[in-house]
């Protein structure tokens, strides 16, 4: 009889609070919660007209929809900070999209916010919707939106910056990444992003500036030693960009891309035993495998092994056709030409397709080096030896500087 008191008042008092926050809120939403709550109660007065005990499911179910689940609802309103149908479409809209009913998401999305203008929630979803679907004019307007409703956190404006680089709205970009980096120089995120513009600007210094005082937050990065040998490779400081490639590769053993820069750079101050020894590291990644054994095919060239360099090739050819033309063009590997056979013809249903790891950013890095291995192909022995004597001067002089 106790509990069965206990339980009618606490209920009863939950189902006033759920019908005062229904009033005062003027959200409809808690008609679905107040609906739930009544049908427990309904339940405990027909136990207490037929004066006949409940099995143990049916009380668990009395409870858990007079008392459990509004308790529930009503805890993670206060711990969230938000409102029951806010907290109901964050639940709805990323099951709506998973399924494929996008459209129905935003619907209901621009339906709520029709009616509550202000919801930081509501707002973000949207924006990423639209995000999603490459509707970045929209996009940007809707992260505006919660910069100016959020708490002013960085993820907010870094988000935005995002959404307003790829809508091609670079120097509003620039200057909120900026901003953000005066307050927090240590986020590393912020830096890449913004370290990712300026290279795609074609603005090195700029970028390398801004990686160089990251390391002093982030001495052991790899992102940021890669970052800058990819873009001290587009200055053409190739001795510098060797050595944040070396110091990415210690960080990580796996930047088998890395690897293969080093090579190219290497093979640009004519040290191929070096370059030879990290082209076959690069060898591991699928994407590279191509790449690698045409500049070992070259490298046997350089070293008189042409039944070597054939070989080389060959794995080129089968591997990547563009390898075929690249070396038809090539004047180095006119010895071998004629026994290299072309790539054969594959259906298209049968070629089998290489997952592609590199960025867009690797990619034009990677072309811009071999651009300059071929540029270097055609230097004789003295100009190497040159070159190998300006980059030993460069590196003593760095080591007294330090």
């Amino acid at each position: 009889m106790i509990e069965k008191i206990f339980f009618t008042t606490i209920a009863i008092a939950l189902f006033t609070i759920t019908f005062l926050k229904l009033i005062k809120k003027n959200d409809t939403t808690y008609i679905y919660v107040l609906a739930v709550e009544f049908i427990g109660i309904a339940i405990n007065f027909i136990g207490l007209f037929l004066k006949t005990p409940f099995h143990w499911s049916l009380k668990l179910l009395m409870y858990l929809l007079s008392i459990i689940l509004p308790i529930a609802l009503f805890a993670i309103e206060k711990i969230k900070k938000v409102e029951l149908s806010e907290l109901l479409i964050t639940l709805a809209v990323p099951i709506l999209e998973k399924v494929g009913k996008t459209e129905e998401a935003k619907t209901i999305l621009t339906n709520f916010l029709n009616k509550n203008q202000n919801s930081y929630i509501a707002h973000k979803l949207l924006a990423q919707i639209y995000e999603k679907g490459e509707n970045y004019d929209l996009a940007v307007n809707e992260y505006i939106r919660v910069t100016e409703l959020g708490t002013k956190n960085i993820e907010d404006y870094y988000n935005l910056s995002i959404v307003l680089n790829k809508n091609k709205q670079n120097e509003e970009a620039i200057n909120i990444l900026k901003d953000i980096i005066k307050n927090a120089p240590e986020n590393e995120k912020v830096t890449n992003l913004l370290g990712e513009i300026y290279f795609e600007q074609e603005r090195y210094k700029e970028a390398a500036s801004l990686y160089m005082a990251s390391l002093r937050y982030h001495p052991g990065s790899f992102d940021i030693y890669y970052n800058l040998g990819m873009t001290y490779t587009m200055m053409n400081d190739f001795g510098r960009a060797k050595e944040f490639y070396e110091k990415a590769a210690e960080v990580n053993s796996l930047a088998y891309n890395a690897k293969l820069n080093l090579g190219q750079i290497a093979l640009i101050y004519g040290d191929l035993d070096e370059a030879e020894n990290y082209f076959r590291q690069s060898l591991k990644q699928d994407d590279l495998e191509a790449g690698s054994y045409y500049y070992l095919s070259q490298i046997a060239l350089l070293k008189g092994d042409e039944d070597k360099a054939k070989n080389y090739m060959n794995v080129a050819v089968q591997l990547d056709s563009k390898a075929y033309k690249q070396m038809q063009k090539d004047p180095l590997f006119t010895p071998i030409k004629e026994e290299v056979p072309p790539p054969q013809e594959v259906v298209e249903e049968e070629k089998q397709e290489i997952k592609k790891t590199l960025t867009k950013k690797e990619t034009n890095v990677n072309k811009h080096l071999s651009k300059m291995c071929m540029l270097v192909e055609n230097l004789s022995n003295e100009d190497l030896k040159v070159i190998r004597k300006t980059k030993e001067k460069q590196i003593d002089k760095e080591e007294k500087q330090i």
